[in-house]
């Protein structure tokens, strides 16, 4: 199923028509139409608001094959998330979150993606950049995160990320409790 069809699912399980979940969402019933449709894709901000709204977390609108293994998730098994819009590339590091406490991805970014808007959430992000240098905005300030830099936040403080550069940054990203 793809997200605007599990956007849909979720949304007629809590009852809700497309103009109360836009009401809640602070969106137009035609911008829900179109996400579940599947004629445009979400921004990253507008996604947790929507997951917000069903009680939801991000994850919950992409499918991920039951693990057989709680502890190891191979390379070739991580669940990705990816939406033409954000141009980035987000894998799960470990395929089911269940009761975890903590949300692993490992997060590739093409060059001119990104979170295309602040959003903001519960809990506590870190985060590591594998490979070349991404924007990190924290409210107002603007940070450059470089190969080898890491960060820590409060995800309460709007955030936002994007890819300035020529070439792919490649980041590991923690967030808990596991919100996105």
């Amino acid at each position: 199923m793809d997200i605007g069809g599990k956007i849909k699912e979720l949304r007629e399980k809590k009852t809700l028509t497309m103009k109360q979940l836009a009401g809640l969402v602070d969106c137009t019933p035609s911008l829900i139409s179109q996400l579940e449709s599947g004629k445009t894709d979400p921004s990253i901000s507008t996604l947790k608001k929507i997951a917000d709204a069903l009680n939801a977390n991000i994850v919950d609108f992409f499918s991920f094959p039951p693990n057989e293994d709680e502890v190891i998730t191979r390379a070739d098994q991580r669940p990705a998330m990816q939406l033409p819009r954000w141009d980035a590339r987000i894998q799960s590091l470990t395929r089911a979150i269940g009761k975890k406490k903590m949300q692993a991805f490992y997060t590739v970014i093409k060059p001119g993606g990104g979170s295309s808007g602040s959003y903001c959430h519960e809990g506590e992000e870190f985060g590591i950049v594998l490979k070349g240098e991404m924007e990190l905005k924290l409210e107002d300030r603007i940070y450059a995160v470089r190969e080898n830099d890491s960060f820590y936040f409060s995800s309460k403080v709007p955030h936002d990320w994007n890819n300035r550069r020529d070439e792919d940054v490649v980041v590991v990203w923690v967030i808990t409790p596991p919100t996105f």
